[in-house]
């Protein structure tokens, strides 16, 4: 019998959560899953969980929420034998999208009944873990402006990046990859593990969390009109055949700046604790995800 764990965000609210395991336990019937359902406490209570699930032997531990929650339970399970599996109930979704995961909860609860599962890249930006993307150019500045904002979603992300598009002058960085040395200002400075930024925005198409290597993207500066076809080709997926993206790809990817200020991986800001540099590595196939 597989036991299974599952980690709601309280976000997801009072109401939709019991709905929420209702479906859980009609899926999940007890005659061939033993389910026990927490949820998230306080900032770092995912690892905690998911770490303590490991030695209790849990097979599966699902992660109910965004982008954000997944990267912090994941931490608890990076090397072990215990799957991650994700019901994405963000607004971005950049990780289940990546894999290829319903975003609808039902079937997403039947990939986990299923149980196949692959091991996954994973990334570190200094210290901290991305399984998505890291950056460090304006979509970070983003991240740090939109963990104060009470408007959330898609629509409270763009009107900070209308706000702040002017005030926002891209740094000259000098850039390490694999030892290939490089020096470029940048509007956008974003290393990708997986293919999905959220929303469907793919600045890295052709990125794989199962390739063990990261894609450098680097968006030079532009003018405010040079917003809409970005996006426009991002949507599309092939933004990395256009002059608005630089692509390169690496293992380990140092990059330094005086004006390097702000920090964001899978979306959420974080501590800049290496002042004016970060040094983005990735280690292959070192987290069990549950797959389609």
């Amino acid at each position: 019998m597989r036991k299974i764990l599952f980690i709601i965000n309280r976000k997801a609210g009072t109401d939709r959560q019991k709905r929420l395991e209702g479906v859980i336990r009609r899926y999940l019937t007890p005659k061939a899953f033993q389910v026990e359902i927490k949820h998230l406490e306080y900032l770092g209570h995912g690892a905690d969980l998911s770490r303590e699930a490991v030695t209790q032997g849990v097979d599966t531990v699902v992660a109910v929420g965004g982008d954000g929650s997944i990267n912090e339970i994941a931490q608890g399970l990076i090397g072990t034998d215990t799957a991650l599996a994700v019901i994405p109930l963000g607004s971005g979704n950049g990780l289940a999208r990546a894999l290829k995961i319903p975003l609808k909860v039902p079937l997403a609860l039947e990939l986990i009944a299923n149980g196949k599962r692959k091991p996954i890249d994973i990334g570190y930006a200094n210290e901290h873990l991305f399984l998505s993307n890291a950056g460090v150019g304006f979509d970070a500045l983003i991240a740090d402006q939109f963990r104060n904002t009470k408007k959330r979603g898609l629509w409270g992300y763009a009107k900070l990046v209308i706000s702040s598009f002017n005030k926002y002058r891209g740094p000259s960085y000098k850039i390490d990859i694999d030892g290939q040395q490089l020096e470029q200002k940048a509007f956008m400075f974003t290393v990708a593990n997986g293919n999905q930024f959220g929303y469907e925005f793919k600045l890295a198409p052709n990125a794989s969390v199962f390739d063990g290597t990261l894609d450098v993207c680097v968006v030079p500066p532009m003018p405010f009109f040079g917003l809409v076809p970005l996006g426009f080709y991002s949507l599309m997926g092939n933004v990395d055949k256009t002059s608005y993206m630089n692509h390169y790809m690496g293992k380990q990817i140092l990059v330094k700046s005086p004006e390097l200020a702000h920090l964001q991986v899978d979306g959420d800001a974080v501590p800049l604790t290496s002042q004016g540099q970060v040094l983005f590595r990735v280690e292959p196939a070192s987290l069990q995800v549950i797959v389609a």
